[in-house]
């Protein structure tokens, strides 16, 4: 049992050690800036390879749909048991679209009920197995490219839809950068330990409350960067639900010798409390 939970959940973060070097001026965004790690030998070196693991679903399914720039764009959709305008979106960490994000994704679909759950291809297909071509797919993914396969995503929810969305470490970033691209159907965003928006114009715009997930040991998204955050937040106008924790980046992470385990079930009770909260 403790080894199936392992398997489960390895892939809901990324691992720790975190670079020490000082974020490129020279970086679009946020997230683009959070994927420039993945040239840094430290921050490779610190990722351990994944456990070997399959995971088969009688509810999950492949999905294509269109990107907004017309080209095809993929992920994983399990469809709620009754018609329902709630989606859930499932951002990746650094080791794609696997079958560990696959078995995290049916286990919130299982547990919020009401609710369309979509993992969300930010690789086009492209599953890492070694920390070397993690750390290339990270640095490959364009802020154009992203938005145009969240948009499409999006737009294949419909305008009717009411999204919610969620990520660890890079898909933290991007979970937060899904919220604010969708604007006005924006319901509830969850982020572990993810790269937050720093343009204050754009969080102006935000729809939706925030769950924020950090850890006060975490050496990038310290807590000096949390604290930005909210100051921002909070001038913006948006709510933030803040939750740290005395642990290190990627505590939920059972593989991990940073893991919290009292840590990682006190996050994953305000995931839960978060959404059903807001989920109707």
């Amino acid at each position: 049992m403790k080894k199936y939970l392992l398997l489960s959940l390895l892939s809901a973060a990324c691992i720790r050690g975190f670079s020490q070097q000082p974020m490129s001026c020279c970086a679009a965004t946020a997230t683009e800036a959070f994927s420039q790690l993945g040239s840094d030998d430290q921050f490779i070196r610190s990722h351990l390879a994944p456990l070997p693991f399959q995971y088969m679903s009688d509810n999950g399914h492949a999905l294509s749909f269109k990107a907004s720039d017309g080209s095809d764009a993929f992920g994983w959709e399990i469809k709620a048991k009754q018609p329902t305008s709630n989606y859930l979106f499932v951002i990746h960490e650094w080791w794609g679209l696997n079958d560990y994000i696959k078995k995290e994704s049916e286990d919130l679909w299982k547990a919020l009920g009401n609710v369309n759950v979509i993992a969300l291809d930010l690789y086009d297909k492209k599953i890492a197995t070694t920390r070397e071509d993690a750390a290339k797919y990270m640095q490959s993914v364009t802020t154009d490219r992203a938005k145009a396969i969240i948009a499409g995503a999006i737009a294949y929810a419909g305008t009717k839809a009411k999204i919610y969305t969620i990520g660890w470490c890079f898909g933290g970033g991007w979970s937060l950068q899904t919220a604010l691209l969708a604007g006005s159907q924006s319901a509830g965003c969850v982020m572990y330990y993810g790269m937050p928006e720093k343009d204050l114009a754009r969080l102006k715009n935000l729809h939706g409350d925030v769950l924020g997930l950090f850890a006060n040991k975490d050496q990038w998204i310290s807590p000096k960067v949390v604290d930005e955050f909210a100051a921002e937040m909070k001038e913006a106008g948006k709510k933030l639900i803040l939750k740290r924790y005395d642990a290190d980046h990627a505590f939920a992470n059972p593989s991990n010798p940073a893991f919290d385990k009292a840590a990682r079930e006190d996050a994953y009770n305000n995931v839960l409390a978060f959404f059903k909260g807001r989920i109707r």
